[in-house]
């Protein structure tokens, strides 16, 4: 502090740090605040007011469909045996068509038959069905259920389609009401409850029933992967049915992937950063280091995509296997994790690369020489003089890979193309533009960051290493 203050003085120090800190509020601590927030809080589609307002809905398209049956109580039945097409005032006894201006849960799902006066008084509606109180209302997996009208002493009505029109309209109409009145009611008393919850989290381990015949299970009970599975506590067996935690599988599996993909850059990357770095001539690490940068041009989106004329069934690898007669059938890439393994490498193997080079290239070559002229072996130099020296740029250049590779989501999306089992990355998408169950999305975006963390803090004490130590990478 007092070398920036004298160096730049208090107004330019002061700005400095004003910037940082607002850097670091904008773009880390709020994000994170406002994830965090929206992961305690339970979805709005699970709390039981929403289970009653839904009630409430059903039972107003129920009431609006019902309206357009009417006057086909006096109708003449349909002659032809071909699918009944109802004007848009009334109902014919083929499809159901809603008012327009009836409160709508979604369409109305009829039967395919015709109505007449001797079969049932109305095809069947799926928001008749729905609209009862008698509906169960969401709760942990394994909880006891619980319904609408039991939990809240609500009177049980349902719709019954054996009555005339007019009878079912009033039981609409009645179930409304009280939907209404019980949504209302729940509405207030979740408003002064207490808004957060841990639910959201407690999904991420929650067991999921895997429906499979008694022979497959026993052949999947023989795979590697899932004895592992077993012995971790991920899947186990529960009267004779098969449960497995599937967020904390694809969880386990996404950071083993990224370890091992880790690991690979960094068997790959460390003898290409010594090269450059101590091991070749200044023209020569020239040529070498715009080998590596001149593919970087290239937007990384378009790199991946690239990869897939080459690993595709008639890409090139396929098809100069097939031309030299070594194969009958194209190999399927996609199936294989190793080749997102392969392109993730060479997706982020900069990152792996600069900072070793960056560090080692601030050794002195005398040290080197001093210790093969004492009688050490090339594995000893590299062992006791070129790793710990690296040890900085290898710790950063190693987190940076890790985090990238467990946070990526083009690459697996893009290679596997749906062949290979998701990565967490593509979980947390799901759950927020597939499922639109942003809550639950957040729960997982802060825990994974937060496992990834702890991986890293941990690491960094493994490799002895601390925070200012990574100012020798720059």
């Amino acid at each position: 502090m007092k070398d920036l203050v004298r160096g730049y003085g208090r107004g330019l120090t002061a700005l400095f740090f004003a910037a940082a800190l607002g850097w670091g509020l904008m773009l880390i601590i709020l994000p994170q605040l406002t994830m965090l927030e929206r992961a305690v809080t339970a979805p709005a589609r699970q709390l039981d007011s929403s289970i009653a307002r839904r009630v409430m809905l059903d039972a107003g398209t129920c009431i609006s469909v019902l309206g357009t049956y009417q006057p086909a109580e006096e109708e003449a039945p349909a002659e032809t045996g071909a699918l009944a097409i109802p004007s848009m005032g009334g109902a014919s006894g083929g499809m159901a068509v809603p008012s327009m201006g009836g409160s709508s849960g979604g369409m109305a799902v009829p039967s395919m038959g015709n109505a007449t006066a001797d079969q049932a008084t109305r095809p069947y509606i799926l928001q008749c069905d729905r609209a009862t109180t008698h509906t169960r209302l969401v709760r942990d997996t394994g909880a006891e259920a619980e319904y609408l009208d039991t939990l809240y002493g609500a009177p049980s009505l349902s719709v019954d389609d054996s009555l005339p029109l007019d009878q079912q309209i009033a039981q609409a109409e009645e179930i409304a009401e009280v939907a209404r009145a019980l949504f209302q009611r729940l509405q207030e008393e979740e408003a002064n409850a207490f808004p957060y919850t841990l639910d959201n989290f407690e999904t991420l381990a929650a067991p999921r029933l895997i429906p499979m015949s008694a022979e497959a299970r026993a052949e999947e009970d023989q795979l590697f992967s899932n004895r592992l599975l077993s012995l971790a506590g991920l899947r186990y067996e529960q009267d004779g049915q098969v449960y497995e935690r599937i967020g904390l599988v694809t969880l386990t599996r996404t950071i083993v992937f990224a370890l091992m993909a880790t690991a690979l850059a960094l068997v790959l990357c460390y003898p290409i950063a010594y090269k450059v770095a101590l091991a070749a001539p200044p023209k020569q690490a020239l040529w070498l280091f715009l080998g590596l940068i001149i593919p970087y041009t290239i937007v990384e989106l378009m790199r991946v995509y690239a990869w897939t004329t080459i690993i595709d069934n008639q890409g090139l690898i396929n098809s100069v296997l097939s031309w030299a007669g070594v194969i009958s059938d194209p190999i399927q890439f996609k199936r294989f994790p190793g080749t997102i393994f392969l392109v993730i490498v060479y997706t982020y193997v900069l990152f792996m690369v600069f900072p070793i080079y960056n560090v080692m290239s601030t050794l002195d070559k005398n040290q080197i020489e001093a210790a093969k002229d004492l009688g050490a072996s090339a594995v000893r130099v590299h062992r006791r003089v070129i790793i710990p020296h690296s040890k900085p740029g290898i710790a950063v250049g190693c987190i940076a890979t890790f985090m990238l590779s467990a946070g990526a989501f083009s690459v697996p999306r893009i290679i596997s193309r749906g062949l290979q089992a998701e990565w967490f990355s593509q979980t947390i998408y799901n759950k927020f533009f597939e499922s639109e169950n942003s809550n639950v999305g957040a729960a997982y975006s802060f825990g994974y960051t937060l496992i990834c963390f702890a991986l890293v803090a941990l690491f960094m004490w493994a490799m002895r290493t601390r925070l200012k130590d990574f100012a020798r990478v720059q």
